[in-house]
Order: structure tokens, then sequence, then C-alpha cells
């Protein structure tokens, strides 16, 4: 290689390192326009609406407590049918012994 051809290569990398400063230079004068500009004001908070609020309240308590009972209603039912069961085995279980 010569030095020819090193200066070439030397002076290609450096125009890129160049473009490339120029454009770090243009984003960070962007970045400090849109900094100096003034904040936008919040918005003014609406006022909580009143009646869907308590309209909202009342369908989810109404799930709630019909969730509620329909796990009561399972859990009764699987208790009489365990009872039923049992009391099934225990007959079975009499008859066995007083067959023998």
């Amino acid at each position: 290689m010569t030095d020819f051809d090193k200066a070439a290569r030397d002076a290609v990398e450096a125009a890129a390192n160049s473009e490339q400063l120029a454009l770090i230079a243009a984003l960070l004068q962007a970045q400090q326009l849109t900094q100096q500009q003034e904040p936008v004001p919040a918005p003014a908070p609406r006022p909580s609406g009143g009646a869907a609020k308590w309209i909202g309240i009342g369908v989810g308590g109404s799930v709630f407590l019909l969730t509620v009972a329909v796990s009561a209603m399972a859990v009764a039912i699987s208790a009489v049918a365990l009872t039923i069961c049992v009391l099934v085995l225990r007959s079975v279980w009499q008859d066995i012994r007083n067959n023998t």
C-alpha cells in the first residue's frame, strides 16, 4: 500500500467523520430548540361522573355477588353429593359385613 492510497483512505474516513459530526451537531441544535419551547399547559381535570361511577360500582358489585352465590351453590351441591355417596357406601359396607 502506497502513501497515496493511505492518504486517500484517510481523506475518505475524515469526510465520513465530518458528516457524522455535522449530523450530531444538527441533532443537538434540534434538541435545544425543542427544549426552549414553552411547555403545553396540562388539560384541566374533568369532574368525575357521579352517575356513571355509581352505575359501574353497582354492576361490578352485582357481578361479584352473583359469582359468590354460584360458588356457594356449587359447594352445597358438592356437599350433598358427598353425603349421599358416603351413605350409600356405608349401606353397602354393612350389607357386606352382614352376609359374611
